[in-house]
């Protein structure tokens, strides 16, 4: 199966068709599958040639419904917000490509969001279609993101991060507090969980499952410069130990408090002043020692 691709450089996505659903015709199980989407854009992108088989051949919204089958179809978004940032490629080989993110831009397709994500932007920029993200930062959160270029190769890279194995390092502006800068370096520890709002974790009682060395760069009253390691990889996690020490992140819009959420208007002047700056590791394909530094700098 080749991978498709529509005039505007975007891949398409997979849904599977499950044996235990049943529906006339396909045009009435994409509107069940995506209640979220009305059933007139269906119809359009199936008028359109934007669902397919596997083969890569257009489907009618009248065919017939064929479950434990996988099809094929391509998101469309009428208004999309608009990221006037750049990102960077720092490196590139036949096995991986290192992007240098700029702060508002998702890494991959999500909501609002399909043209101006990373992603999308690396595959029109260097033309190949396979590539993938072995790892993601933050849409609020600028700096290294890398992508494996071959997927028979992408499980290995991903399996660095879950084994722990690569060391990354962040730098975050937030307030300059004398009394933990005393305390400095140090390991902070807590147990994280998704709280009661889905875009904010919450520290609980139990057992930590997150660690962050915090260490002290530079200081420049009322703000400090951090240098934050994680241990673990939690959702939010430096943002989240940074609040619970009282020292938010410069421009946070999630912690501590909830603002509301922009769609298409952003306010690009408040950049979350949190950057992806180092990553290394040992390469599993090549055995090569890697190591890359983000050119981007915070706002202090």
């Amino acid at each position: 199966m080749s991978i498709q691709v529509n005039s505007e450089g975007v891949s398409a996505s997979r849904v599977f068709l499950p044996a235990d659903q049943a529906h006339p015709n396909l045009l009435r199980f994409f509107i069940a599958q995506f209640p979220h989407i009305e059933a007139a854009e269906w119809e359009q992108r199936f008028g359109d040639n934007l669902i397919l088989d596997l083969e890569g051949q257009p489907l009618a919204a009248s065919d017939p419904y064929q479950p434990n089958t996988h099809l094929m179809y391509f998101r469309r978004l009428a208004r999309e917000p608009e990221i006037p940032f750049e990102e960077q490629i720092l490196f590139q080989d036949e096995h991986i490509l290192v992007a240098d993110k700029p702060h508002f831009l998702p890494v991959t397709p999500s909501g609002l969001y399909l043209h101006q994500t990373l992603l999308n932007r690396l595959k029109k920029k260097v033309n190949i279609q396979t590539l993938s993200p072995i790892h993601r930062i933050d849409r609020d959160t600028a700096g290294l993101v890398i992508f494996s270029v071959n997927p028979n190769e992408r499980a290995q890279y991903q399996n660095l991060f879950r084994d722990r194995a690569v060391k990354k390092t962040y730098e975050a502006i937030a307030p300059y507090s004398e009394e933990l800068i005393k305390q400095l370096p140090m390991t902070y520890q807590s147990r994280l969980e998704e709280s009661a709002h889905f875009l904010q974790m919450a520290e609980v009682e139990g057992e930590p499952n997150s660690d962050t060395l915090i260490e002290l760069i530079q200081a420049n009253k009322p703000w400090a410069k951090y240098r934050l390691t994680p241990g673990s990889g939690k959702k939010h996690q430096l943002r989240c130990h940074l609040n619970s020490l009282s020292i938010p992140i410069k421009h946070d819009q999630i912690y501590p408090v909830l603002t509301p959420y922009q769609e298409y208007d952003l306010d690009i002047s408040k950049p979350l002043q949190l950057l992806a700056k180092e990553i290394a590791f040992q390469d599993p394909i090549t055995n090569q020692a890697r190591s890359f530094t983000s050119q981007k700098t915070l706002e202090f």
